[in-house]
This record gives structure tokens, sequence and C-alpha cells, in this order.
């Protein structure tokens, strides 16, 4: 597995973790990735599955790094305190190495949400403060609210989901923040195939001797600031994931995929 650093902190995280929205895999397949190097496990207080993580972890927290997220609607100062609380709970631990806010709430301050955020990162309940789905004025916005450095945005990116390249990534490459990208295989590679044209993912595929899988998530992780976070309710299928790691495309294959959008 390859690390890359987290933002500007010096801490580095696997470029392949395990996203767990709509997780139904127990312990097996989590505890599988862990061992295989993708220490970087997110989940979300809205997914129901900080439980299962919570278990999954249990003896081993020192060996990961848990992301998880407040929901929109507890944006008010107390309200991100409690879920903060609530979610350490459930995950098991007295700790969370990155808490992010899960969507913009234009209704609530973002000051306000901002406070609550650097609370949690000085009372040491949080390491890392991030963001996920919002757009680069909301990046700085909230980043002015706060003395702490936000340090990732996650957003859904994928071979058939392109749209962050315009602005967002190169906005985040350039300031320091690590983009984590869900859904990074476009929930089902039939969806990044039907995208491409030309059969280009099967060619690069046949070429690398990877699967179709591992080609989708190497090429999301090929900008130095990104990492993917497939979700896999199977050990069999966690290994194959974490294989998209530790290679390189080609600047042809790449090239190559760019073409068949």
């Amino acid at each position: 597995m390859e690390y890359v650093e987290l933002g500007k902190t010096g801490v580095r995280i696997p470029e392949i973790g395990l996203g767990t929205w709509g997780y139904t895999g127990g312990v097996e397949p989590l505890q599988t990735g862990i061992s295989l190097g993708a220490s970087l496990i997110d989940t979300a207080e809205a997914y129901g599955t900080e439980g299962a993580v919570g278990e999954a972890i249990l003896h081993m927290r020192d060996r990961v790094f848990i992301a998880t997220k407040v929901s929109p609607s507890h944006f008010k100062h107390d309200e991100v305190i409690s879920a903060a609380e609530n979610s350490l709970k459930r995950l098991g631990t007295d700790y969370l190495d990155l808490y992010q806010l899960h969507w913009p709430n234009p209704a609530i301050p973002i000051e306000e949400t901002m406070a609550a955020m650097d609370q949690l990162v000085s009372d040491g309940k949080i390491r890392f403060i991030g963001v996920s789905n919002f757009s680069v004025a909301q990046i700085e916005e909230a980043q002015a609210a706060t003395e702490n450095k936000i340090v990732s945005n996650q957003v859904r990116y994928s071979l058939a989901d392109r749209a962050v390249e315009k602005d967002v990534i190169p906005y985040c490459r350039d300031s320091g923040v690590t983009v984590i990208a869900y859904t990074p295989l476009a929930r089902g590679i039939g969806n990044i195939k039907a995208k491409l044209s030309h059969g280009a993912l099967e060619t690069v595929a046949q070429a690398t001797g990877k699967t179709e899988v591992q080609v989708a998530l190497n090429w999301c992780t090929t900008e130095a600031n990104v990492v993917a976070i497939p979700k896999s309710d199977s050990s069999d299928h966690t290994r194959e994931n974490c294989d998209a790691s530790g290679w390189r495309l080609s600047p042809e294959q790449l090239g190559l995929l760019a073409e068949a959008r």
C-alpha cells in the first residue's frame, strides 16, 4: 500500500481506504483491509455504520485512521459537540482522527459550526478538520472561520464523474488540501464502462494485467493529493481494491482513458 500526506499535517494515510456508506459486510472485510494497509476508514453519523467500524477496530485503534462526519442538520454549535461525542461512543474511541462537515448548510452560520470544530480540536476529541461536498467558495468560507487548517474535502470522483477536476481538485492541490474520492467505482464498474468509449477500460486492464476495478481506482489516485475510499462488503473485493495501490498507470494509458470520455 502506498501512503500520501494528509494535507500538510505530516500524517500519512493510504491512497486506498475503506468506505462504509451502505456497508453491510461486518467485521471481516474491514479487518482484511486494515491488515493490507488500508488503515483509513471513513464513516458518518448518517451512515449507521459507526458501530460496525467500532467493532472492527476493537483492540487495534492505534493501527487505524478514523474519519467520520457530522450531518448538516447538526451544525449548530452545541449539536456539533453532541454529535461528535455520540460518534465517539459508537466507534468506541476517545478521539477522531478526522471529523468532517458532511454537506454545506447555508441555514446555519459557518462561523458557529467552525467554532464548535475548533473547540473539539482544543479538547482533544478530534485531530483534524475536514469538509465534504464543498465547493471552492465554501471551503474558503469555512477556512476563514476556523483557527485550524481544513485538511481534506471529500467529494464524488470517478472515471464516470470528473466534475471536480475543473476547479475543486486544482484548488485543493494548490492549498494543501487532500481530496478524498467517494464512490470511486461509480456504484459499479459497469457504470464506468458505459461512460467510456472504445473499450478503453478493458484495454488498459489487459495491458497492465490488473482488473478493471484496480485500473479505475488507480486512476483516481493519479493526482498526488487524491485518495479513494471504495466500499466493499467482502474480503475478496477488499483485497482486489487494495491491490489498486503500489503501481502506476503509464502516461499513455492515462491518455487513453482521458480520450475515451
